[in-house]
């Protein structure tokens, strides 16, 4: 049972849900390919997950074909990324020659992402109009280990390695819609992971941090990254990396519009809602240990200057297990940030 902690912000009076834990997202439960995460008459409803588990305190590197990621496809774009470029969407088959013929990807994996993408629009994880065509745009088999492949447009979350996942699809959609994001935002994410959730907020905006915390795979995915723009995926480029605790966030790149946090603690890090412009929104998963509640935090100025702080949940009260937000102490990762 969750405690309520009464918070005040400014002329802002909070309850807050006081837990522990921060890290990435864990497997979700079973389902079938193209099954929505609820039926549609229940929006916005949070993915089905299985229990979080502790991050490990290090990380393995991976070596073999455990390393591999993304289908190893050469071709390139024929059209470079515009922030106005939108494929059809009036039918699949005009989806995927679109795609194919401007993009230069794979028509087998464009049909499980138009699959996958009518799946989130029933169920309400895409409301915002530019995520959709960020979604439509951005090749999540790119960002999956290569024996994970044909999952890659599965609702579950998967393994990426390092005792990680890559976020599924819904969450992804979800999580990103509320963010509302404009051209010319500055986005910070704390989490790097797969890099697929930087991918496709770059087709949203060209200012993009991304922290990652395990420095094998913060290495790895520098290097999709940068594979993807050497190959012409010119949006990428927009995406700043480092390997660092993003328990205190990017100083030196702050303010920020907006920020996606994507594993769970007891409490909003103090540095990430300083480094929050008036006006900005974060969504950021609290609560206890592999229950947290998906929330979007708002913040506000008054005319006399006044900072205030609004929650609100954006799976209406489902719980959504996270694992925790992890802590570096040197090099090492030791624990998490909960209170």
């Amino acid at each position: 049972m969750l405690k309520n902690q009464v918070v005040t912000f400014g002329l802002v009076v909070l309850i807050l849900p006081v837990a522990s834990a921060c890290g990435r997202q864990q497997s979700e439960a079973p389902a079938a390919s193209n099954a929505v995460a609820a039926p549609p008459s229940v929006p916005s409803a949070a993915p089905s997950t299985a229990p979080a588990t502790a991050a490990p305190s290090a990380a393995p590197a991976l070596s073999g074909h455990d390393a591999l990621v993304g289908p190893g496809r050469t071709t390139r774009p024929a059209s470079p990324f515009r922030f106005d470029l939108t494929p059809p969407t009036d039918t699949k088959e005009n989806f995927v020659n679109w795609m194919a013929a401007n993009r230069g990807e794979d028509p087998a994996f464009l049909a499980e992402r138009w699959d996958r993408y009518q799946a989130m629009l029933k169920n309400n994880d895409l409301p915002d109009e530019r995520t959709r065509v960020a979604f439509l745009l951005t090749p999540r088999e790119e960002f999956v280990r290569r024996i994970s492949l044909a999952h890659s447009y599965e609702h579950n979350f998967l393994d990426i390695g390092f005792g990680v996942t890559i976020s599924g699809p819904h969450a992804v959609g979800h999580m990103t819609s509320v963010l509302e994001i404009k051209p010319g935002d500055k986005v910070l994410e704390i989490g790097t992971g797969s890099g697929y959730q930087s991918a496709m907020l770059s087709h949203l905006t060209d200012h993009v941090w991304s922290i990652e915390i395990i420095e094998p795979l913060a290495n790895r995915t520098r290097g999709v990254y940068d594979a993807l723009i050497a190959r012409g995926y010119g949006e990428y480029a927009a995406i700043h990396t480092k390997q660092a605790d993003g328990y205190y966030g990017w100083e030196e790149a702050a303010p920020f519009d907006k920020i996606i946090v994507t594993c769970g603690i007891d409490h909003v890090p103090p540095a990430l809602l300083q480094q929050l412009k008036t006006g900005g929104v974060m969504v950021i998963p609290v609560g206890p240990p592999g229950a947290q509640h998906v929330l979007k935090v708002t913040k506000d100025a008054a005319a006399d200057g006044t900072i205030s702080i609004a929650r609100s949940d954006i799976y209406n009260g489902k719980v959504v297990p996270f694992v925790p937000f992890t802590a570096l102490e040197g090099k090492v990762i030791v624990g998490s940030h909960h209170k």
